[in-house]
């Protein structure tokens, strides 16, 4: 087994990103996380890419002092994100770009896929940070929402979509489900509008407007692809925001637990 001897090229909350050779990187899951992860994720991107999804080939799982990892082929650009952040004209086009492709990852449905519903289901009756009120408020909506058997990636946003001469690749697929794709959209929508409600003061003005309007061109230009006639998108926000407080992101648990009241007040 080779040692590690580089600095993470990337890194997240749950693993850290290194150059495994010329052409594969390895991502290792941090010492706390459940082997079994490192396994669901395997089979998931597998399958994925499998069904001819634009994502990298997953290669084997092994261990490295204590730790579980999963080599992945290495994909040659940069994120969406950074792009934006060196090419800020190019926020409409890749708002644009960022919905179709979603669009056409909904539109897929793979077999053998845990199911979208039942994770938030598992996720809202864990969290610590909702009163019961909510809790029980937020599990019977969702009770009333579509299963779905559709491709979701569960955390599509723009630092996870890589440009490439090939054109774009989609990346960590750990969080792939099956389910309706409003409940992909609305976990979009809620990373994309939770950073400057929970950031405060921290992000400026310019930066906040720059976002929101990145959102509604996004927003838009997949409501023109699949329109949403019964606000499906509109129902199942409070039931994401309260699914990411298991999350315990503490500077986003305020601006979620308010997002969930406002989500229940506009239903009514």
């Amino acid at each position: 087994m080779k040692a590690l001897t580089s600095k993470p090229i990337a890194e997240g909350r749950t693993a850290e990103i290194f150059l495994w050779d010329e052409h594969h990187i390895l991502k290792l899951y941090r010492d706390w996380c459940p082997p079994h992860w490192v396994q669901d994720e395997a089979q998931i991107a597998r399958a994925v890419y499998d069904a001819g999804i634009p994502s990298p080939a997953a290669g084997e799982i092994l261990e490295m002092n204590g730790q579980q990892g999963l080599i992945y082929e290495r994909i040659q650009g940069i994120s969406m994100l950074q792009d934006m952040n060196a090419h800020p004209w190019m926020i409409l086009k890749h708002a644009r770009s960022l919905a179709e492709l979603q669009v056409k990852i909904n539109k897929q449905s793979i077999t053998g896929l845990p199911s979208y519903k039942e994770g938030l289901r598992y996720a809202i009756g864990k969290t610590p940070h909702l009163t019961d009120d909510l809790r029980n408020k937020t599990l019977a909506l969702l009770h009333t929402l579509s299963n779905g058997q559709r491709l979701c990636h569960g955390d599509y946003h723009p630092g996870n979509v890589i440009l490439t001469e090939a054109g774009p690749i989609v990346i960590d697929w750990m969080t792939a489900r099956a389910g309706s794709p409003w409940m992909d959209v609305a976990r979009t929508s809620l990373i994309l509008s939770i950073g400057p409600k929970s950031a405060g003061k921290l992000v400026s003005p310019i930066i906040k407007m720059a976002i929101r309007l990145y959102y509604r061109a996004y927003l838009s230009r997949y409501n023109r692809l699949v329109p949403d006639p019964k606000n499906e998108l509109g129902r199942w926000m409070p039931v994401i925001a309260a699914a990411r407080l298991n999350e315990d992101i503490v500077p986003e648990q305020e601006a979620l637990i308010k997002m969930i009241k406002e989500g229940f007040v506009e239903d009514k």
